[in-house]
């Protein structure tokens, strides 16, 4: 049997870095004994587009399993804390229209489902504040830790705002210095196939062949092996996300110290959304839109409006943006990771959590072999388009709730025809019983779980139908985790420090290392 145990990424980016060290530091083992290779393939040609300021928390996880060091990650990468989303005018369009997406789940989740006793309170307190202190700190821009907690710990759950520019080059100096992958700067020109359709090698412009018993496209929206050789489809889902385009562009801070946001603000306009994210030495913002209900021009109006005159001399980046997903994801002996498995617009900040998700899948589930590969490549597969299809439903939630009509991009959003069959019936069942983390949740690893869900669906004032008989079950745990909740709030609010103290300590004295 042929063993599989080269492995050959093709694509230097944010995907190709997290691939090539998750797949190194869980194979460190085999690595150091000289019975396992990873190979980056880069183009000295081509430059990272750089995908992605915001992340989810299981990058956290990540950073820590391949080795690195939260401190080091803070002083190379512009980080900062991220703690949610901010989501306003998304409902009514209205100036006090908002509602968070926290971080956190709600307080007692495993043990009881507060939406139920919130919503048959219906006190005037937002469900995020009712069951969580996470929109709190957001609000007062605090951290969600202190300088005296270890790396990776938090008293609140968080992730980052990066900039996507730095984290790549930081990962690959992690990933050739300490984690044995081997840097390949060169121009892939020929792809070689066997008979089968597997690849065998690549040859190079500057380093002559490469072969591998496995091969990982990072190659971005070009595909080169997955799309361009197997010739593996593209599923678009254009007809349920409208948004195709983004203009993007950094905006320096008034003064070095200026409040810094610990939450990533998504503002909704006539035509998609713009997004706001804090970095300590700049602001990322962007305006995402539908070209099928906007012009150019006047989604370059609406961005210098949001911005203001700070807009005067910048560079505003046009991104096109193309929603899908490869039909399959790993075929012979590929496996597309990356932009080159799909893209999704930026809300949720989907793209780095995929590439991450997927890079573990891959380094866990390693074939052993060429002969059980199609096995392991059949569950990758399912896994992945359960992954992609979900988070897909998840988007599409935020803009069909919406009760604006003051656009037809809003309009045609509510419209049933443009909601997948699958969330169509979620919001059909969740008219009369809230979503709980094991109901229509039962992944190990839902990208979104079903609290996720109860932020946005409560967010965006939509109505479960609550029998009171029902409450009495539970009524005086819930009520114990809501005192519990104000109690917690009030704690950390006096705690923890500002999101930029607390970023210009740790990259000044670090924190304490694991």
């Amino acid at each position: 049997m042929q063993p599989v145990k080269d492995i050959v990424i093709v694509g230097g980016g944010t995907a190709g870095w997290l691939a090539a060290s998750t797949i190194a530091a869980r194979h460190q083992g085999r690595i150091k004994a000289g019975q396992f290779s990873v190979t980056l393939v880069e183009s000295p040609s081509v430059a990272i587009i750089g995908v992605g300021e915001g992340t989810w928390p299981t990058i956290r996880t990540t950073l820590k399993k391949i080795g690195v060091s939260e401190t080091d990650f803070f002083r190379h990468c512009d980080g900062a804390f991220k703690q949610g989303g901010k989501f306003s005018r998304w409902t009514t369009g209205a100036d006090d229209d908002f509602y968070y997406h926290p971080l956190v789940l709600p307080q007692g989740f495993h043990q009881v489902n507060l939406a139920p006793h919130w919503l048959a309170a219906n006190d005037g307190r937002s469900f995020c504040d009712a069951v969580c202190a996470q929109g709190v700190l957001c609000d007062e821009g605090l951290a969600p830790k202190t300088i005296t907690m270890a790396e990776y710990d938090g008293a609140a759950n968080y992730s980052y705002h990066l900039d996507a520019g730095k984290f790549a080059p930081f990962l690959q100096s992690h990933a050739t210095g300490k984690l044995g992958v081997r840097h390949v700067l060169a121009d892939v020109i020929k792809v070689n196939q066997l008979e089968n359709g597997d690849i065998s090698s690549l040859d190079t412009a500057q380093a002559g062949t490469i072969r591998g018993d496995l091969f990982v496209d990072c190659t971005g929206f070009a595909a080169l092996l997955i799309g361009k050789t197997l010739e593996v489809g593209f599923k678009p889902c254009s007809d349920v996300l409208f948004c195709d385009t983004a203009l993007a562009v950094q905006v320096p801070y008034d003064r070095p110290d200026a409040p810094m946001a610990s939450q990533t603000n998504a503002t909704a306009q006539k035509a998609g959304w713009i997004w706001d994210i804090a970095l300590p030495t700049r602001r990322g913002i962007g305006h995402v839109f539908s070209s099928r209900h906007m012009s150019d021009d006047e989604a370059h109006s609406i961005l210098a409006a949001y911005v203001g005159p700070a807009i005067k001399d910048r560079n505003v980046r046009k991104i096109p943006i193309r929603s899908g997903h490869r039909e399959i994801f790993w075929k012979k002996n590929v496996v597309a990771v990356g932009l080159a498995a799909g893209f999704l617009e930026p809300l949720e900040s989907s793209a780095i959590v995929l590439g991450e998700l997927s890079s573990k899948l891959i380094a866990e589930q390693m074939p052993a072999n060429r002969e059980i590969m199609d096995i392991v490549a059949a569950n990758f597969n399912e896994v992945t388009s359960y992954r992609w299809g979900r988070i897909i439903d998840f988007l599409k939630l935020h803009y069909c709730l919406t009760k604006r009509t003051d656009s037809q991009f809003w309009i045609d959003n509510a419209d049933p025809s443009t909601i997948p069959e699958r969330l169509q019936n979620l919001l059909k069942v969740w008219k009369y019983r809230s979503p709980w983390f094991f109901d229509e949740f039962d992944r190990l690893e839902e990208v979104f779980p079903a609290a996720s869900y109860q932020y946005v669906l409560y967010g965006m004032g939509f109505r479960t139908e609550v029998d009171p008989y029902e409450l009495a079950v539970d009524e005086k745990l819930a009520a114990q985790y809501m005192r519990q909740n104000i109690t917690s709030s009030f704690r950390m609010r006096s705690e923890l420090p500002k999101n930029r103290e607390l970023v210009d300590k740790i990259v000044t004295y670090g924190l304490q290392p694991i």
